[in-house]
């Protein structure tokens, strides 16, 4: 059996808690009246004293008195006369309005009955519709259905349900930022697999190749020379692309320590740049973050390599190292060609590259170690103008802010 909607139930549910006093009050009232108003009239006690006048008035004519007692007895006798016929008349009123009080009292039970399904009506739309949205929120979240929730066309009702949906959207906010990342998590862990089997299949006929063409290298005649530089640098690239698939096919892993961020910055910027570029170094000492050394290296020197690129490899490149809030913030900047706006959200994506031979895992090595040690990561383009990347991470404890004092 479908039970009603809950609009109706409570709608029932408070007109009874209304209705039902009210009839009972009712009820007991008329009751009431009805018994107590005869008493009131005193009809019976005027009737007493009717009956002992008569009797009086008979005894005193059996025994006749003076002439003055016959007149006081003759007033006694209209005295009672009136009496009775003024009781007669009350009980007469007092008969009729038991039904008059009961019919008022009729009167006021509908009054009060049209009163009580108004302000149930009233409560109970104020309560179920606030709660029937909210039920058809939750269906939403469960299905991730047309996200983030509404903010028009809400059922107002009780102020405690504006705080329920603000923190429903939240939930929801929060929820659907789950989702993404587990199915972001699974999706890099599929590539990260794939990533390793590819490495792996590479690096087995890598290294005889590589032998092979050590050994053609020294036994090459003139005309195989050219021959032989060609197999030299294909094995290289290949090579490259092999250790490019197996950093980004495993997590960073092993033992952590504090890594100041200008210090790293100084160091991978001398070993990866050419010469031929310029350098500027911002004054970040004393920035850290706990991590693996070897790991953010690699990690950074992705970026500027990219920034190289991105210059033709004779641009600026800048590096700072500074905090903000609660992070640590690295930040490359160059003066290149720039990327694209509808290019610039996918350039953290595993395969995805402009560049000639590239394999796209430069930037995802990057954005995997730096997730990897708690941190993200944020990019801003213009084209034309150049490229900022910046590495977010959490402060170390007990790191300062490059002035000295303690974070």
């Amino acid at each position: 059996m479908k039970l009603p909607r809950f609009r109706t139930r409570l709608f029932v549910i408070l007109a009874l808690f209304a209705l039902v006093p009210a009839v009972l009050l009712t009820l007991a009232w008329s009751a009431l009246a009805a018994r107590t108003i005869p008493l009131l009239s005193g009809s019976g006690a005027w009737e007493q004293v009717a009956a002992s006048g008569d009797r009086a008035i008979r005894l005193a004519r059996e025994a006749p008195g003076t002439p003055a007692a016959d007149s006081a007895l003759a007033a006694h006798e209209a005295q009672l006369g009136e009496s009775r016929l003024q009781a007669r008349r009350f009980r007469f009123l007092a008969e009729r309005l038991v039904p008059a009080v009961a019919f008022g009292g009729l009167v006021l039970l509908a009054l009060l009955s049209i009163l009580a399904s108004r302000v149930a009506g009233h409560l109970s739309r104020q309560l179920s519709r606030p709660l029937d949205e909210l039920v058809g929120w939750t269906a939403r979240i469960a299905n991730a259905e047309r996200l983030p929730l509404p903010h028009e066309g809400e059922a107002k009702g009780a102020p405690e349900f504006g705080v329920l949906r603000e923190r429903m959207r939240r939930m929801a906010a929060d929820l659907e930022a789950g989702r993404r990342a587990a199915l972001e998590a699974e999706r890099l862990s599929a590539f990260r697999e794939s990533a390793r089997q590819v490495a792996h299949e590479l690096k087995n006929p890598l290294t005889p190749i590589r032998f092979a063409v050590a050994a053609l290298r020294r036994s090459a005649i003139p005309e195989q020379r050219d021959a032989v530089e060609v197999l030299d640098a294909e094995s290289a690239r290949l090579e490259a692309m092999a250790k490019s698939f197996a950093q980004f096919g495993r997590l960073p892993e092993g033992p952590t320590a504090t890594v100041d961020l200008a210090e790293l910055a100084r160091e991978t910027a001398r070993t990866t740049l050419p010469a031929t570029m310029t350098v500027r170094l911002g004054d970040g000492h004393g920035v850290q973050v706990l991590g693996q050394h070897d790991a953010l290296h690699r990690a950074l020197s992705n970026v500027l390599l990219n920034a190289a690129d991105a210059t033709g490899g004779s641009g600026t490149v800048t590096v700072r190292a500074y905090v903000e809030g609660p992070e640590a913030v690295l930040a490359v900047r160059d003066d290149g060609v720039g990327i694209a706006p509808d290019q610039l959200a996918r350039i953290w994506e595993p395969y995805v590259t402009a560049k000639t031979g590239g394999t796209g895992l430069g930037l995802a090595i990057v954005k995997q170690t730096v997730v990897a040690h708690g941190g993200r990561v944020e990019a801003a383009s213009e084209p034309g103008q150049g490229t900022e990347i910046r590495l977010r991470f959490p402060l170390a404890a007990g790191r300062t802010n490059g002035n000295g004092v303690a974070g």
